[in-house]
């Protein structure tokens, strides 16, 4: 089986949501709420599922909370703490029931929080996140629910069939900085933007010569690109991974070492709302599915499914990329750490930020001004994403 005509992103369980997405059934539940002086108010609870293995549950608040939520065995449930949210009477409905979720309950709990009890049919995994408000939708709490027996069923998204069509794995590697953003500048003078642009070109020549892949870079020359911009432009030539070249800075001139950076959770939340905003350009950012006719529900379930999957996609190309770095250098951080970096923030594209090493220390900054040693740091990123496209072949 040849290599690049079968590399598939696997977005595991964002697969098979991705399949059935687009017939969502959305059911909304009217509140009647009945707000308490300085507590948050609980205006509305709304459950979406998809194809039977996914449940939604958004709660829709009238202030930003503080929450915790856990499961419980024998029998299934969710259980989640709302600090200082008032009950409501939305809790009070037949018709939040799934082929999860079997009903929805509350209790108020130390006479200021509410515990709100999901009862489930089956086991499932819970994950919750907040939603900031947008120019339609206020602060929200959503918790998404997943069957544990999911067996994915892999489908092919338009960034695939792409892919398949041109037979090339595209790169799109990210000098930072540049032109009137010089970036950090070390102890002796040298500019951030100038060794992440020298590294690129190195890791771009070794990327082109490898068969089956091409790179693509953000900018050649020391020019300024605005940060936004530079997804989009490798979104212009179907890049499928995005790898955005640092170098860390600190007020200690001791603190060495290297780092990579995913996008954080929070960071993708409110980028969902950006993107929801232009609907029309959307389709291609979750496998081909328009947004043009959905709701902002359904178009916020699929956008933040996609952007899910690409995050734990990024947290793997991050891995493999550290565990190379880890052989020509010092770590700073052992692990992939996430931030809400702008440049990262593409729903549709695995993007990570290396920070390559500290232009602040003297001894790093020597090795930084190196081509010997700007060529291992572009050959071990190399490595790293070979490993990485290695173990999403199918």
């Amino acid at each position: 089986m040849n290599s690049m005509d079968t590399v598939t992103a696997t977005r595991r369980f964002f697969l098979k949501q991705l399949a059935s997405l687009s017939a969502m059934l959305t059911l909304s539940i009217p509140a009647k709420n009945v707000l308490a002086k300085g507590k948050t108010a609980l205006t509305d609870v709304r459950v979406s599922e998809s194809n039977n293995d996914h449940t939604r549950v958004v709660f829709d608040l009238s202030n930003e909370i503080d929450h915790s939520i856990f499961t419980l065995a024998s029998p299934n449930r969710i259980v989640i703490d709302l600090k200082g949210v008032r009950k409501s009477a939305a809790l009070v409905s037949d018709e939040n029931k799934t082929k999860l979720l079997k009903g929805i309950r509350s209790a108020v709990r130390k006479n200021n929080d509410l515990r709100i009890v999901l009862d489930l049919n089956s086991k499932v995994r819970p994950r919750s996140f907040i939603l900031q408000p947008d120019k339609q939708l206020g602060h929200r709490l959503v918790v998404d629910m997943h069957a544990t027996s999911l067996s994915p069923t892999p489908i092919k998204t338009s960034q695939q069939q792409r892919r398949q069509k041109k037979k090339e794995f595209v790169i799109a590697i990210d000098p930072g900085h540049g032109g009137k953003d010089p970036g950090a500048v070390g102890r002796k003078g040298t500019l951030e933007k100038d060794i992440t642009l020298a590294v690129a070109k190195k890791l771009k020549v070794m990327i082109n010569r490898t068969a089956g892949y091409r790179c693509v870079l953000t900018r050649d020359t020391d020019r300024f690109v605005v940060l936004r911009n530079r997804g989009k432009a490798a979104r212009k030539h179907q890049a499928d991974l995005f790898v955005s070249l640092h170098a860390d800075a600190f007020k200690s001139p001791k603190v060495e070492g290297a780092s990579v950076y995913a996008l954080s959770l929070n960071g993708a939340s409110s980028e969902a709302a950006r993107w929801i905003a232009h609907k029309e350009n959307s389709s291609d950012l979750i496998g081909g599915i328009s947004l043009d006719d959905k709701d902002d529900l359904i178009a916020s379930v699929l956008l933040d499914l996609s952007q899910t999957a690409t995050i734990q996609d990024s947290l793997e190309l991050g891995s493999d990329v550290l565990k190379h770095l880890g052989k020509v250098g010092k770590l700073n951080k052992k692990s992939v750490q996430q931030a809400g970096f702008a440049v990262l923030k593409a729903p549709d594209m695995p993007s990570i930020l290396i920070e390559t090493a500290f232009i602040s220390n003297p001894k790093e900054e020597r090795r930084l001004k190196s081509p010997k040693h700007q060529h291992k740091i572009a050959k071990a990123i190399l490595a790293g994403i070979k490993n990485h496209m290695k173990n999403q072949l199918v």
